[in-house]
């Protein structure tokens, strides 16, 4: 139940951006700020909060984030200016990133073998059905509530999750574990300083010295993580990973599939509802078309991956999803349910095939004793490349539509971004193939 509130409070939210906007007069980049900055502070604190379970105690983290996004999205919900609303939207990533660890935590020390694997099986069932059903949620809820209902109805439900934490097993914290505090810290300020810098150029211009800075400082945190991560001893990250070519080549196939689609999902309802005309209820049904895939083909992605290679499957997934988006180009005022079925289902079909598929095959890709660092490193690089791709996604609407999200200027914006990504789900399949090549005249790949 908690991991079904953290994604849909991603998409569910994304309907009701217009009625924030018009409600709170909120400008672009700051109503942009409701979804990155809560996807943001998700990404950047979850391997931190992985480390703190396991010290302070898997339940207790656990247990903290649900009330933290619970009080947030309460808060949310009662918001009377924007400022507030990003404030509380922050520390409900971090709350959701607490969640998410200590909760995957618990069901890693609670089953064993086989029942190990339907439990996290069903937990990803559930991210998806979040994630996917989202803006339906959110677009019913906003039609008939309000928009405060869509931070309301997530942080009611994660208050009955409190309601049965106390009849979780314990899973207390590890003696003796350290936590890479300084890794934590430098990887939390680069991803953090990265997207900042994307949204806030949308606006002031990325020539400024403002934005120029943050990219500095990002860069510069970036390099000091990769010199504290080779030295340390409990490193939050082993790099050395990233030397494991068809484990590259299954994290760059995620990332890229998720910076295709989430960025449609967050920004499309915005579209539908302010040029096509629809109210938040029809657009969340619309958007039916692009997740009902991310749904119903992962069983079918399982048995194609008995018949076909990993690398050409991971590949097509890939390929799948730009050129859904690609036939996405041919959206526009007056576009119907049936002109975008195909552009939609096709984008939504490269996630469907890939989910769950991808994380058992990164797992796999590596010794069984990185299992779990290589579990942590895939999740937090999807998650992270994700919420890069809002922020890039939204900056590029800004710029390209002069501010202006309605009319003639959002439906060219939004044709020319979903050609950029066509042409980076390309080179991302070409990226993928390559990696999954096993080198010529070496032996396999470690942990192959």
């Amino acid at each position: 139940m908690s991991s079904f509130t953290s994604p849909l409070t991603i998409t569910g939210v994304s309907v009701a951006l217009p009625d924030i906007r018009a409600d709170l007069g909120a400008g672009l980049t700051a109503s942009q700020w409701v979804i990155t900055g809560y996807n943001a502070c998700f990404a950047s604190f979850l391997v931190a909060m992985g480390s703190l379970a396991d010290v302070v105690g898997r339940r207790r983290i656990f247990a903290g984030g649900v009330a933290v996004f619970c009080a947030t999205g309460l808060a949310a919900a009662a918001a009377q200016d924007v400022l507030t609303l990003n404030a509380v939207r922050v520390l409900g990533g971090v709350g959701a990133a607490a969640s998410a660890t200590g909760g995957s935590a618990i069901l890693a020390a609670t089953f064993h073998g086989a029942a190990r694997v339907r439990a996290f099986g069903l937990l990803g069932t559930v991210i998806g059905a979040g994630l996917a059903f989202g803006p339906t949620l959110g677009g019913l809820l906003v039609e008939t509530l309000g928009w405060r209902a869509a931070f309301g109805m997530p942080a009611a439900l994660a208050g009955l999750v409190l309601v049965f934490v106390p009849r979780l097993p314990a899973a207390r914290g590890e003696p003796g574990r350290r936590i890479d505090w300084a890794g934590a810290a430098l990887f939390t300020g680069a991803l953090l300083a990265l997207i900042a810098s994307i949204v806030e150029g949308g606006e002031r211009g990325f020539g400024g010295p403002l934005v120029l800075g943050g990219f500095v400082l990002a860069g510069a945190l970036a390099a000091a993580f990769a010199a504290v991560e080779r030295r340390t001893g409990d490193p939050m990250f082993e790099l050395a990973l990233l030397a494991n070519r068809r484990f590259s080549s299954y994290a760059v196939a995620a990332g890229s599939i998720v910076f295709v689609l989430v960025p449609i999902l967050v920004y499309l309802p915005s579209y539908l509802i302010s040029v096509v005309g629809l109210n938040a209820g029809e657009a969340g049904l619309w958007l039916l078309m692009l997740t009902a895939p991310t749904v119903v083909l992962p069983t079918a992605g399982a048995a194609l991956a008995k018949r076909i290679a990993a690398g050409p499957l991971v590949a097509g997934s890939v390929a799948v999803t730009g050129v859904g988006v690609l036939l996405l180009v041919t959206i526009g005022p007056g576009s119907t349910p049936w002109a975008l079925a195909a552009p939609l289902a096709l984008t939504g079909a490269g996630f469907g095939l890939s989910t769950g598929l991808l994380d058992g095959l990164a797992v796999t890709a590596v010794r069984p004793e990185q299992a779990g660092t290589a579990a942590g490193m895939f999740s937090t690089a999807r998650l992270a490349t994700e919420t890069i791709a809002i922020a890039v996604v939204g900056a590029a609407l800004a710029v390209l539509s002069g501010d202006r999200l309605t009319g003639a200027h959002y439906t060219d914006a939004l044709r020319i971004v979903c050609a950029a990504l066509a042409v980076f789900a390309a080179v991302a399949t070409a990226c993928v193939l390559v990696l999954s090549r096993k080198p010529v005249g070496r032996g396999p790949v470690a942990g192959g």
